[in-house]
């Protein structure tokens, strides 16, 4: 399909890996998480070989399902490794190809045509003229149930005869985007489908139907993304909350939801949110975080690393301490990944995002009420019901409220190797908070027992920041040792210290070791890592 433009016939995969391939063992890499990487290798290598063979303006005018096809063919004549792919994974790297080519081709196109908003308007205008024509002459229950490849082409054929009818003149690329958005509002998340598409993207911020915020490698951007009104902005929310079984309304005017794949999204309209309905996205990353990646990132030390895998491994209870948007997710992914494939894990969070790779992995979830206000299923009770169900480990996703007291007492009486998130900014703070949120329980302790009950049970406080420069860093790993008359006593094993900026504005420093003998460390002999535990705090 595509003409020759002195590119090779046969690509091999070998030319993407990881110039610096992290070492697997069967503690870090299963069966799942190699097919994921030869899936997103394949991608890349098609997305390679069709940039070499095809301008931006001739990916634009092709038919959707023709470059599809295209694609698919092209796939087959790439060199993949020893593994059959499945009819799923060949879809996805079709699908993902094919998205990241159209958006890098539009965004291409507008940065030749800068300040031209002539198309876009005219664009609007068909489409707020097409669309409820189209809604007439199909059955939209029956559409979602086809696939969007057939279901574009049906679509295609009737947007042709209403533009004729209409006396609306687009040239081929208007119309392919005229099909492209109606079917986003069809079945998609409308103007944000090309938001969700770019992989560079963490965070979706719409703030009524004009404002669209990005957050991209840390720095929010105004993009150019717009709804036709609130009503346009409450039809995309209500799609999100109902296919979780959820409501959005003004009985019920916020909401914890997610996304099909795993994202996660909270929503609140007015009467509350007085500019107009506000939805927040948290991506899903496709991109599985490992320690080995962030260390590569620059997030932490090889040495503070190595010390986390250590810990984990050993099975102490950690803190995960950040602020909002500080990556205390990502780093609690990428610990459960050292969790060995023979435990049983169970997971609890107001909105499953938890990626564990475990093959025993239970993932528990919270209810909110129902309209009469009954019904609601706390992570409080999901705690107590968990510690039913035979854990080797607990993982909550969020601790903030009377659930830390079941949280402790789970960790303190065998559930070794547990973890959990709590927002904070300084691993002091975090323990405060935990002491606070004890007390919410509605229990009457006295506070030496709240903080004995601490001491006993969180062994490790991870705390990570995001910089002014973007960047999410850990900047401190620290010890929880145990008691000193009424106060909780704790050690710093490692702290990021500031130096300065580079040229480009990111900031510099040091990973710096205390030099410490870990209180850990006869725990870490007990499963033979206290050589390599006090090698790395050197």
């Amino acid at each position: 399909m595509f003409g020759r433009r002195g590119s090779r016939d046969v690509v091999s995969l070998d030319s993407y890996r990881d110039p610096n391939p992290v070492p697997k063992t069967e503690d870090t890499r299963d069966e799942n998480q190699y097919r994921s990487e030869v899936v997103d290798r394949a991608a890349e290598a098609l997305i390679e070989r069709v940039k070499g063979k095809l301008e931006n303006d001739q990916l634009l005018e092709m038919p959707r399902g023709e470059l599809a096809s295209a694609l698919e063919h092209d796939l087959q004549s790439l060199e993949l490794p020893q593994l059959p792919l499945s009819a799923a994974e060949i879809r996805d790297i079709i699908t993902g190809s094919l998205n990241v080519l159209l958006i890098d081709a539009k965004q291409a196109e507008r940065d030749e045509n800068d300040g031209d908003d002539k198309v876009e308007d005219r664009l609007e205008a068909a489409k707020a003229a097409v669309q409820p024509l189209l809604m007439d002459r199909i059955d939209v229950t029956k559409a979602s149930e086809v696939g969007r490849g057939r279901l574009a082409v049906e679509v295609s054929d009737i947007v042709g005869e209403i533009l004729a009818e209409e006396a609306i003149h687009l040239n081929l690329i208007e119309q392919r985007d005229l099909v492209t958005g109606l079917l986003n509002d069809m079945l998609g998340l409308g103007p944000l489908e090309p938001l969700l598409a770019d992989e560079t993207i963490n965070d979706i911020l719409v703030n009524g139907a004009k404002q669209v915020f990005i957050e991209r490698r840390g720095k929010l951007e105004l993009t150019d993304i717009t709804f036709r009104d609130n009503p346009h902005v409450m039809q995309i929310a209500s799609r999100i909350v109902s296919a979780i079984g959820r409501r959005i309304d003004e009985s019920t005017p916020l909401v914890d939801a997610r996304l099909v794949d795993g994202s996660r999204v909270n929503i609140i309209i007015p009467p509350l949110a007085i500019d107009g309905p506000t939805i927040s996205i948290r991506k899903f990353s496709k991109k599985k975080i490992t320690l080995d990646v962030m260390e590569r990132q620059g997030n932490l030390s090889p040495a503070m690393a190595t010390v986390l895998r250590i810990a984990s491994r050993s099975r102490l209870n950690i803190l995960i301490s950040g602020g909002t948007g500080s990556g205390k997710t990502t780093l609690l992914n990428a610990l459960s990944r050292l969790i060995d494939i023979g435990e049983r894990v169970v997971t609890i969070e107001d909105a499953a995002e938890l990626q564990l790779q475990q093959p025993h992995v239970v993932r528990l979830e919270t209810r909110p009420p129902n309209l009469e206000g009954d019904g609601e299923i706390t992570q409080r009770d999901l705690v107590k019901n968990a510690l039913r169900m035979r854990p080797d480990r607990i993982i909550l996703g969020e601790i903030r409220a009377g659930e830390a007291l079941d949280m402790l007492q789970a960790m303190n009486t065998g559930h070794d190797g547990s973890m959990g998130t709590v927002h904070a900014n300084r691993p002091r703070e975090a323990l405060t908070r935990l002491e606070n949120m004890v007390a919410m329980a509605g229990v009457k302790l006295p506070n030496e027992a709240v903080r004995s009950q601490i001491a006993g049970a969180i062994h490790m406080i991870v705390q990570i920041s995001r910089m002014r420069d973007g960047v999410r860093r850990i900047t401190g790993i620290t010890e929880v040792i145990g008691m000193e008359g009424e106060v909780i006593t704790t050690q710093d094993l490692f702290n990021f210290e500031f130096t300065g900026e580079d040229a480009e504005g990111n900031m510099v420093g040091i990973y710096k070791s205390t030099g410490l003998r870990p209180h850990f460390t006869s725990r870490a002999q007990y499963f033979g890592l206290d050589r390599a535990l006090l090698e790395a705090m050197g």
